[in-house]
């Protein structure tokens, strides 16, 4: 995979278009390596984005025909790769935007469910492709997709594997948006825009509320919540929103 950093902004591009960006174990624990490292003090957002005419084909089915390990070695195997992709991606204080230009199936669908924002071209396709190979949904699949789209819309993703087109994956709620190919660049650039003017800190607060009370029962997720804002009073990102707005000016983050 490539990364770079343009104007705040770390872009994230799987590089291996002659297997559609099919992910190894190795490529999966390279990506949480570029997640880990995500600064808010330095970075307004991180976009997640495919090289060639596929934005991720999944896991890579070959290197899963090469391994050698039983189910308890698979376990810490899987663990160590896909499992810790899925908790940097989680606990990211940076907000995440996926560039989907090109089909995402298997653990490519659960890379753009674990973004914050996913614009997708027209005939971009989506597939939970994970029980063509006799597997669960990974890579946060499994607890993410019924999340976004409801429990009985996951079912019959997952089941049946099929694929939806991005206006589909707009409805379901999978993406935020189809976007035409000629105007992908222009939405994440205004979106990106947008990012950059909020306090990235409190961008991820925000991010770690709404991900560590996915689990939580209302009491717990309240005490949480509270946690967090009195956190955030004592930061200067609150002091400037506080002075702007009696200022009646624009927040300066």
């Amino acid at each position: 995979m490539r990364a770079d950093t343009r104007d705040g902004v770390r872009y994230l591009t799987l590089d291996r278009p002659e297997a559609k960006n099919a992910l190894t174990a190795e490529d999966a624990a390279a990506l949480a390596d570029e997640l880990d490292v995500l600064d808010p003090d330095e970075h307004d957002a991180a976009v997640l984005r495919g090289e060639g005419d596929a934005f991720c084909a999944g896991g890579d089915v070959a290197s899963m025909a090469d391994k050698d390990l039983d189910a308890r070695e698979y376990y810490e195997h899987l663990a160590a790769t896909f499992g810790r992709l899925t908790e940097a991606a989680m606990e990211s204080r940076v907000p995440l935007v996926a560039r989907v230009d090109g089909d995402a199936v298997g653990a490519g669908l659960s890379l753009a469910a674990l973004a914050d924002f996913a614009y997708a071209v027209p005939d971009a396709r989506f597939s939970c492709a994970f029980v063509r190979v006799g597997l669960v949904p990974d890579t946060g699949g499994s607890f993410l997709l019924p999340h976004l789209v409801g429990l009985r819309q996951a079912k019959r993703l997952a089941f049946t594997a099929e694929f939806v087109d991005a206006a589909e994956a707009a409805d379901l709620g999978l993406v935020n948006r189809a976007v035409p190919e000629s105007e992908l660049d222009d939405a994440v650039d205004e979106l990106l825009d947008v990012l950059r003017a909020r306090p990235t800190r409190t961008v991820g607060a925000i991010r770690q509320a709404f991900h560590d009370n996915l689990g939580r029962e209302w009491d717990d997720a309240l005490d949480h919540e509270n946690l967090l804002q009195s956190q955030l009073s004592d930061t200067a990102e609150h002091e400037e929103g506080v002075a702007a707005f009696l200022d009646g000016r624009e927040p300066e983050f």
